[in-house]
């Protein structure tokens, strides 16, 4: 080690270097430093494995790879990141003394320098790597109603750094390739404002959309179904193009009135605190649909909605075509109940609607797994369609064609013809079918986004989930 670190630095100081002395000293470094350091249990365990060689010194200072990491780093506001979280003029300067021959004049200076150098490369290539390739938040940890399946750092990705023959070619290889991302970043570098937003508010629009791009959460699959909750629109995508697309309605959500803006918000929105009626972000897979479907009517709009209509007109669950159930048996005369003697506290009764042309879910349901017992489904309510802001269902997505959706999944034949033939009957009766092939389907939440123009479109934040990423991307660096 002693005449590899002589040959490299030039210093006749590193001709003492005693392997065993230095390690202890880099125990210490790393025991003081322990707190700092991003993912420290990788780091020491890689160490401990290696005898405690300082890896980057001797394989990568020689080289130029050590002087090219801050110059990475520097380029972090690219990103939409700040460049200090990755202290590239501290590592710069610490670079500096091993080029100069004579700046490190004693040896246990050098076994001190030595192991921060190692620690601070270590740590902030990691804090780096891991930022540009999963993100610097996690969206699970910020988001109330995100159930996305989304990759983060673990200890084979955090390795890599260690293991690489040139830190360069590794951090060109880490760089988003993403044409969305690249023309998201070319926007922000160059500072253009888009269409009735100022300059501050594009920045930000492209900042968080560039975090979460940078999450580890897209569709891979050849064909899936993809909901964008701000832009109201679904899309079938097939090898990477849209081969089919619909407006759609979603949850309503708890900054519909634009009230809260990037440029103002309260404290309060680094709390996620979700409108009851949100749409969840998630995927899963579409298994089914139901053809003139029953409606189980949710507790919750039972509570707020059903109840209080028949108190106000006792005739109201008869010509709804809803059904009244207590202890799983079919209450006989509903409209004989009181109903405005009854409150969510003592509600002791179950709703469902039957089918026909005033269900709420229309005449078909798409069904697929999740914990929040949201699907897409058509709807009697068309007036909606016409509308610029869509957030008006109680959480389920509706589609603007349902139709055309079971067509794309299905394809032509039997089901299909079934499908058509039962949605057009006057007296239906409910009919389950499984899909051919599962279809993946993703919901999610972009606000701003390339188009296939390439033109910069963006949508309001009417969740506020932009706020809330926001404000923690300003808390994470420190503003």
């Amino acid at each position: 080690m002693a005449d590899e670190l002589f040959k490299i630095t030039k210093n006749k100081v590193f001709k003492d270097v005693d392997p065993e002395a230095y390690a202890e000293v880099f125990k210490k470094e790393l025991a003081a430093e322990k707190s700092k350091l991003v993912n420290e249990p990788v780091i020491e365990a890689y160490y401990k494995a290696n005898d405690y060689q300082p890896t980057f010194v001797l394989n990568h200072l020689s080289n130029g790879d050590l002087d090219a990491i801050p110059q990475y780093y520097n380029k972090a506001n690219e990103h939409g990141l700040d460049s200090s979280l990755f202290s590239p003029n501290e590592l710069k300067a610490l670079i500096a003394k091993f080029h100069d021959d004579k700046k490190i004049k004693t040896i246990d200076e050098a076994y001190h320098d030595l192991a921060k150098l190692e620690l601070l490369t270590a740590s902030t290539l990691t804090k780096y790597a891991n930022a540009i390739q999963f993100g610097v938040i996690n969206p699970k940890k910020i988001y109330s109603r995100y159930f996305v399946a989304t990759k983060r750092p673990d200890s084979t990705s955090t390795k890599a750094v260690f293991t690489a023959n040139s830190i360069q070619a590794y951090l060109d290889s880490i760089q988003p390739k993403n044409p969305q991302y690249i023309a998201l970043q070319k926007a922000f570098v160059s500072g253009e404002a888009l269409p009735g937003l100022s300059k501050e508010e594009t920045q930000r629009y492209l900042m968080v959309n560039l975090e979460r791009l940078r999450w580890r959460n897209k569709p891979y699959e050849p064909k899936y179904v993809y909901v964008n909750i701000p832009d109201y629109r679904l899309d079938v995508f097939e090898d990477g193009k849209s081969v089919l697309n619909m407006k759609v309605c979603v949850g309503q959500g708890r900054n519909m009135n634009k009230e809260e803006s990037l440029i103002r918000f309260g404290d309060t929105a680094k709390i996620d605190k979700p409108f009851p009626r949100e749409t969840p972000q998630l995927n899963s897979l579409i298994h089914s649909v139901d053809v003139n479907p029953v409606w189980n009517i949710p507790q919750s709009i039972a509570t707020k909605e059903i109840i209080v209509e028949a108190a106000k007109d006792r005739y109201y669950l008869s010509n709804k075509n809803i059904d009244v159930y207590k202890d799983g048996n079919l209450v006989e005369d509903p409209e004989d109940i009181d109903w405005s003697t009854i409150t969510k506290d003592n509600l002791e009764y179950d709703f469902k609607q039957r089918p026909g042309d005033d269900n709420s879910l229309g005449k078909i349901k798409f069904l697929f797994k999740n914990k929040s017992s949201v699907y897409l489904h058509d709807t009697p309510a068309k007036a909606a369609f016409r509308q610029s802001m869509r957030a008006v269902s109680h959480g389920c997505v509706r589609l603007g064609d349902p139709q055309a959706l079971a067509k794309n999944l299905f394809g032509e034949g039997e089901n299909l013809d079934t499908i058509i033939k039962d949605m057009s009957e006057d007296n239906p009766e409910p009919t389950s079918i499984s899909l051919p092939k599962k279809t993946p389907i993703y919901i999610t939440y972009v606000t701003c986004w390339a188009d296939e123009n390439g033109t910069l479109q963006y949508r309001p934040d009417v969740y506020g989930l932009d706020i809330v990423l926001y404000a923690h991307l300003q808390k994470i660096m420190g503003k």
